[in-house]
C-alpha cells in the first residue's frame, strides 16, 4: 500500500505524538484530582503514569492502539515489519512491567483509553483499592 501522505507531513504526524501527558491521562489525573486524591506522575523507573507510592499502586493509562486493546486494536496492514515488532515490544514490556511492580509488592490498575469514558467507574475501583487491599 502507498502512503498518500509525504514522508515529511507523516514525520511531523508522527513526531506529534506524546508518550506522556496525553488527554486520556490528563483526564484521569483531573478527575482524581477533583476527587481529593494526590499522586506522583510518571514515577520511578518504570516511569508509572500514575502512582501512590505509600499504598503501592500504579495506574497505567494504555491507548488502543500502542498497547493492543483486545477490543479495539487491529495490526496494521501495511508495513507489517515495522508495526508488528514495534506493537508487540511495547504489549510485552507493558506485561514486563507490571509483573516486576507487583513482585516489588505494589497493585497494578491498567485502564484502556475508552474506558475513561466511564471516568465515574474508574474512579471508584480506584478508590477500592486505594482503601482496601482489593485486587
Amino acid at each position: 500500500m502507498v502512503d498518500r501522505i509525504t514522508k515529511e507531513k507523516r514525520s511531523a504526524i508522527m513526531s506529534a505524538i506524546r508518550s506522556t501527558n496525553t488527554r486520556p491521562e490528563i483526564a484521569l489525573r483531573s478527575e482524581l484530582w477533583r476527587n481529593g486524591f494526590r499522586f506522583r506522575v510518571y514515577f520511578g523507573p518504570e516511569k508509572i503514569d500514575v502512582a501512590f507510592p505509600s499504598r503501592k499502586v500504579a495506574i497505567f493509562v494504555d491507548g488502543c492502539f500502542w498497547h493492543g486493546c483486545p477490543i479495539h486494536f487491529r495490526f496494521p496492514k501495511s508495513r507489517k515489519a515495522y508495526w508488528h515488532p514495534k506493537l508487540k515490544r511495547n504489549m510485552k514490556r507493558d506485561e514486563e512491567i507490571a509483573s516486576q511492580l507487583r513482585t516489588k509488592g505494589w497493585k497494578v490498575l491498567r485502564f484502556w483509553e475508552h474506558e475513561l469514558k466511564k471516568m465515574d467507574g474508574v474512579i471508584e475501583k480506584i478508590r477500592l483499592v486505594l482503601e482496601s487491599d482489593v485486587l
